[in-house]
């Protein structure tokens, strides 16, 4: 139930690795013997991890993309540094403003599926690595608070009101993950107040709410969509924690990508200012499988799944012919999980471009050279790219690199496009 209490800053836990640019664990090994550093992460309109270290006098900006824009939430992280280069970053809880919150044992405890393995509960000193692949005498490197039950929790069951409300883009799963809330809620920790927010973020303020149990959402895990609507925008911090707290509500679980839990991460800080007791938890909506540690986000195995289909039409189309090129653009603002997937899934793509690794068009090495020479070769070819690949190529013949959409996630250049027209004038 930690987990469930626990503000939830998932932003920062996200992870898009490029090559070119040292790991954090590279980066954090220069300050390890420094004293008094800590760690304050900056949610940045469409930046997937950025991070800023203060040591003493001296500030270093550390960015994964782009340049600062203006903007963003601030959020302060718990940052605790070890020996050997250990560093655990940890995540804001309700006892660092509320530190004399009564405590109450588990409803677990009294459940028959659980109460007969004690070993269920997760020890409160249980942590993860951010990486399993290390070298021999290298720092310790990052960890994670590893979530799940505890045996000691913070809420009543009975005084508790939760809430879920889903924002930004679709996704699939969304129901599901509604369905599970409730359920889990529910049934295994005897809460009987639970409420959907309706429309986004702005529901909180402008729209109904509708009582959600086990009976009302039993089948919508069949159904896509999400049953409680969704928007962008409408984020009026004020206006939100307003309507938390006039309606009893103490648990906020929000269901969205960067924009919403930047969202949430100022719900977060406003309800710390006003000091409530109220948790908020950060659900991450990501279809691109770029979270730290968990080895699927849901919705990325249906994303690959439809993207076979788009790939096998490619190649047909392709294969029928003479010097036919496939181009297929999948999802993948940062990072090219499902680019890559579908490509060895599909075992009929020749090229996969994905963002972590830069390509170039002319000269030796470069696409043009490949693509002429497997033409030569086959007759036909598919070339599958991640939404996110190329940017900085694009960018360079098309002006307007920072539009935002309604969440404050930068706008990327159509990549397919770029690439369609430079092949066909090849």
């Amino acid at each position: 139930m930690a987990s469930l209490v626990q503000s939830q800053l998932i932003s920062k836990q996200t992870v898009a690795q490029r090559s070119s640019l040292p790991s954090f664990d590279d980066r954090s090994r220069i300050h390890l013997n420094q004293s008094k550093i800590h760690l304050t992460s900056k949610f940045l309109s469409g930046d997937r991890y950025s991070s800023l270290l203060h040591s003493g006098r001296k500030t270093t900006d550390f960015r994964s993309f782009k340049e600062k824009q203006p903007g963003f939430a601030e959020s302060q992280l718990k940052v605790q540094l070890g020996d050997a280069g250990f560093v655990l970053e940890d995540v804001p809880h309700l006892t660092n403003f509320l530190p004399d919150l009564p405590t109450y044992p588990n409803p677990l405890r009294d459940n028959p599926a659980y109460s007969s393995v004690m070993q269920y509960f997760v020890n409160p000193d249980d942590l993860v690595a951010k990486d399993n692949v290390v070298r021999l005498n290298s720092p310790r490197g990052v960890h994670f608070r590893r979530a799940g039950p505890r045996e000691w929790v913070y809420f009543d069951s009975d005084e508790v009101r939760a809430c879920v409300v889903t924002c930004g883009g679709l996704c699939p799963g969304l129901n599901t993950v509604i369905r599970e809330i409730v359920c889990g809620l529910y049934n295994m920790y005897g809460v009987q107040e639970i409420i959907g927010i309706e429309g986004g973020y702005r529901g909180f303020y402008a729209c109904n709410t509708i009582p959600l149990t086990p009976k009302t959402v039993n089948d919508i895990h069949k159904r896509g969509g999400t049953i409680l609507g969704t928007s962008r925008g409408g984020h009026d911090t004020s206006k939100i924690v307003d309507s938390i707290q006039d309606r009893g509500i103490n648990q906020v679980y929000i269901i969205g990508g960067d924009g919403t839990q930047r969202g949430a991460a100022l719900i977060y800080e406003e309800i710390r200012k006003r000091g409530l007791k109220v948790a908020v938890a950060g659900i991450p909506k990501t279809i691109d499988n770029d979270i730290a540690v968990i080895d699927r986000s849901f919705g990325f195995d249906t994303a690959v799944e439809e993207a076979q289909r788009a790939i096998n039409a490619a190649h047909v189309e392709a294969e029928s012919v003479k010097n036919g090129i496939g181009l297929v653009k999948l999802m993948g603002r940062y990072s090219g999980y499902i680019a890559m997937y579908a490509t060895l899934a599909s075992r009929d793509v020749d090229c996969c471009l994905i963002p972590e690794s830069p390509f170039y068009l002319e000269g030796e090495g470069g696409l043009y050279e490949f693509v002429e020479k497997r033409l030569k070769e086959n007759g036909h070819m598919v070339i599958v790219v991640a939404e996110g690949a190329g940017q900085e190529l694009v960018a360079e013949s098309v002006q307007n690199m920072d539009s935002r959409d309604a969440s404050g996630n930068r706008l990327l250049l159509d990549v397919g496009l770029w690439l369609s027209e430079k092949l066909k004038v090849r």
